[in-house]
C-alpha cells in the first residue's frame, strides 16, 4: 500500500497531458489540535477547480474536523490553506466564507421566510437580491414558489434544499458538504445526491464531500481521501481510494 505521505502531494493532481493549472485550494500541513489531541494532524492535499472531493473515514477521524478548517470557522493550530493562491489568512474572514460556502449536516435556517434565508449573506455585503433572483435560486434547487413560505415548517428535506440555494447566494467558487444527506430518509436523500451533483455542474464549483458512505461517494466524486486518527491515510482517484478501502 503507497503511504499517505506519498500520495498527499498527488490528491488533485490532472492527469498526465492536461495542461497545468493552480489548485483553486491547496493545505500545507494543516493542523488542528485542542487540549492536547491532534483532530487534524499534518495534512497537505490540493484541490482542483471542478473536483468533487470525497473526504471519507470512520467516525472521529477528524472529517468534519479538517471540513471546518477550510472556510476558517475553526483556526489551524498550524500549517495553513491557500485559496486560488493566497494565504487564507490574508482574505478577511466574512469574503472568505462567501467565496467557500458550507452545507451543513442539520440545515440551520434563520427565523422568517425562505426568501429571508436566502437574502441574508449578500445583505452582509449591502447587496438585495431581487425577487427574481430568489425565484430563480429556489427553481435551481425545486423549491419553486417556496420563497414566503416561513422557514419553521419545512421538512428535512426541504431545509436542506434551502440551505443548498442560500449558499448559492453568495456565488461561492467552492461548496463544503459536511454529511449533508445523512439526516434524510432514503428518497430525499437520493434527490438532494441528484441535486448537488446538478448544481455543481451548473455553477462549475468545485467541492468538497465529507461522507461516512462509500456508495455516496463512489456516486457522486471523482476524488477522495481517506482520513484515520486525523491522518490522511491515503488519496487518489475515486475507484482506485475505495478499493483499496475495501480490500479488493
Amino acid at each position: 500500500m503507497t503511504s499517505g505521505r506519498r500520495l498527499e502531494h498527488n490528491i488533485c493532481r490532472l492527469p498526465s497531458g492536461v495542461g497545468v493549472q493552480e489548485p483553486i485550494l491547496r493545505t500545507i500541513h494543516l493542523t488542528r489540535e485542542v487540549s492536547g489531541l491532534r483532530l487534524v494532524d499534518d495534512i497537505s492535499v490540493e484541490v482542483y477547480r471542478g473536483d468533487i472531493l470525497a473526504v471519507v473515514g470512520p467516525s472521529g477521524s477528524g472529517k468534519s474536523s479538517f471540513l471546518r478548517l477550510l472556510n476558517r470557522l475553526d483556526e489551524p493550530t498550524a500549517g495553513s490553506v491557500y485559496f486560488e493562491g493566497k494565504d487564507y489568512r490574508e482574505i478577511p474572514p466574512r469574503e472568505l466564507r462567501r467565496k467557500i460556502g458550507l452545507v451543513a449536516q442539520v440545515p440551520f435556517l434563520f427565523p422568517g421566510s425562505v426568501a429571508d434565508n436566502l437574502r441574508f449573506g449578500p445583505s452582509q455585503q449591502g447587496k438585495h437580491l431581487s425577487d427574481e433572483i430568489v425565484a430563480s435560486l429556489l427553481e435551481e434547487v425545486g423549491l419553486a414558489a417556496y420563497a414566503a413560505k416561513d422557514a419553521h415548517y419545512l421538512s428535512g428535506g426541504e431545509a436542506q434544499r434551502v440551505s443548498l440555494a442560500r449558499a448559492l447566494a453568495n456565488s461561492p467558487s467552492v461548496l463544503l458538504l459536511d454529511e449533508p444527506t445523512s439526516a434524510l430518509d432514503v428518497d430525499s436523500r437520493q434527490g438532494i445526491e441528484e441535486l448537488i451533483l446538478r448544481i455543481v455542474r451548473l455553477n462549475q464549483l468545485t467541492c468538497v464531500l465529507v461522507t461516512h458512505d462509500p456508495g455516496q461517494a463512489a456516486r457522486m466524486a471523482n476524488r477522495a481521501m481517506v482520513l484515520k486518527a486525523g491522518k490522511l491515510e491515503r488519496a487518489g482517484l475515486i475507484g482506485e481510494v475505495l478499493r483499496v478501502q475495501a480490500g479488493v
